[in-house]
């Protein structure tokens, strides 16, 4: 099925217009923006992996137990999860043997063709390990033993590969009951890398999480306060967000199924409150809860500044069976229908108007973006969108965004892009997606005389690096 094996060196022009006199402009555009320093102010990368800075396992450990884009598509093909050494919460044994793992992921590597997967792997092969053959079921093992034998220099650590990726910033996103000690030990070593922290309180704002009463008592001992009354609860909140700007935070992050907000009076929300800690909701009160710290959230990030990110719209674990089995975050995360107008017009009335605040929308409906996200981010001035996300993170789904949404939000309602990555050698891989097909689009604009190209040029740059320093506060 897979052919013969052959050359896969990526086509420089790759993603860029099949005109010509239009690809010329995409290139030359390029050009000023590849080697721009990478803002990462959104993502899922380990802490630890900087703080402690030890070699990476092995190749499958780091392609593919963690990359849900990858196992994913495979269980789909019917895969074993076990068999790729994805971890199991209910202690089932799972394959943790690094070669045969990556021996079954190179068979059934031809699953990711025409995948943003199978271009991001390709790049970091290609740029990162000097890999340009084909991965396949026979050349698995020379690309094993060479990624292998790279691991094990000092020049990819995950510190030396972050300064070689040019990452100027990145973010992790971290639980309000994280002691930050990974941040703490980065900070207080002789590396200059810049790693900073983002608040993400799902953990003690979602009622529906398994575990939430024991985390709100958590969170309380955490902050030194009595988090089982409404008003402890909120000054909890203040605490821990101020013990994350310590270790650099700039912004917090809000995953919620729904983008709802609500605009109670304190009264309300502290009956609210004592209701989700019973035990005893309704899923409406559960979502009106959350609904109602969205807007708690944006009047505290009033007071310091921090940016809230939203991002909602995933029916998460939507699997009960293998929620069951495997916990969160293992690839059965689906997209949904998402209301924005209606949602977040309660927030919006509330604190919407009110200098400073900073709101950046993500979505999984793509039909949000040019009939609500762009109209809306069009005049509220606090709101901005996020780039495609998750599912839409690819050339297609970028090119989309900026059709949907350039002619109403304009470009400057946006705030360029973030890789929202587990997989870290994507990271490189990622950020050159996005600014070949943001320079693609400006490129068109250009031809079709709807930009003039020293505009262009600008743009590029703010696109692939201004934008997301500016509105992330970096």
């Amino acid at each position: 099925m897979q052919g013969e094996i052959t050359l896969a060196q990526l086509d420089e022009n790759r993603l860029f217009p099949l005109e010509p006199s239009v690809r010329a402009v995409a290139a030359e555009l390029y050009k000023t923006v590849k080697n721009l320093p990478i803002i990462s102010p959104h993502g899922h990368t380990d802490p630890h992996w900087y703080a402690e800075n030890n070699p990476f396992p092995d190749p499958a450990q780091l392609f593919v137990t963690p990359d849900h884009y990858v196992f994913r598509m495979l269980y789909s093909q019917g895969v074993p999860l076990e068999n790729l050494g994805v971890p199991f919460d209910d202690g089932r044994s799972v394959e943790t043997d690094g070669r045969k793992i990556w021996r079954l992921f190179a068979e059934n590597f031809y699953l990711l063709r025409g995948t943003p997967s199978r271009m991001w792997l390709d790049h970091a092969f290609q740029e990162v390990f000097g890999l340009t053959e084909r991965l396949s079921a026979k050349t698995a093992d020379t690309f094993y033993d060479h990624i292998a034998d790279c691991l094990a220099k000092p020049e990819f650590r995950p510190r030396a590969l972050f300064d070689s990726f040019g990452i100027e910033v990145i973010a992790t996103t971290d639980s309000p009951l994280d002691d930050l000690r990974w941040h703490r030990m980065i900070n207080d070593s002789d590396w200059n890398g810049r790693v900073i922290t983002a608040y993400r309180p799902d953990a003690v704002v979602d009622p529906d999480k398994a575990d939430f009463v024991v985390n709100i008592e958590r969170f309380g001992e955490l902050a030194g306060v009595d988090a089982t009354n409404w008003q402890g609860y909120l000054d909890a909140h203040r605490k821990r967000r101020a013990y994350f700007r310590e270790f650099g935070a700039t912004s917090t992050d809000h995953g919620h199924p729904t983008a709802r907000t609500e605009n109670l009076s304190q009264d309300q929300a502290a009956i609210l409150f004592n209701k989700v800690l019973s035990g005893k909701f309704t899923a409406d009160e559960a979502d009106a809860f959350r609904g109602q710290m969205l807007t708690e959230m944006a009047r505290m990030s009033l007071d310091d500044g921090l940016v809230m990110q939203i991002h909602p719209g995933s029916w998460r674990n939507h699997s009960d069976h293998m929620a069951k089995h495997l916990g969160p975050d293992k690839g059965f995360d689906i997209p949904r229908p998402t209301d924005y107008v209606q949602a977040l017009k309660p927030l919006l009335d509330a604190v919407g108007l009110e200098p400073g605040l900073s709101i950046i929308l993500f979505t999984l409906d793509e039909t949000a973006f040019a009939r609500e996200l762009a109209p809306l981010a069009g005049i509220y001035p606090c709101l901005k969108l996020g780039p495609a996300w998750w599912f839409y993170d690819s050339a297609e789904g970028m090119r989309r965004f900026r059709e949907t949404t350039t002619e109403t939000a304009g470009f400057y309602n946006t705030v360029g892009f973030n890789d929202d990555t587990r997989a870290f050698c994507s990271i490189p891989a990622r950020h050159d997606v996005a600014r070949r097909v943001d320079c693609a689009y400006l490129a068109t604009l250009v031809r079709t005389g709807r930009l003039d190209e020293d505009e262009a040029f600008e743009l590029a740059h703010d696109l692939s690096y201004r934008l997301a320093k500016q509105a992330y506060k970096l």
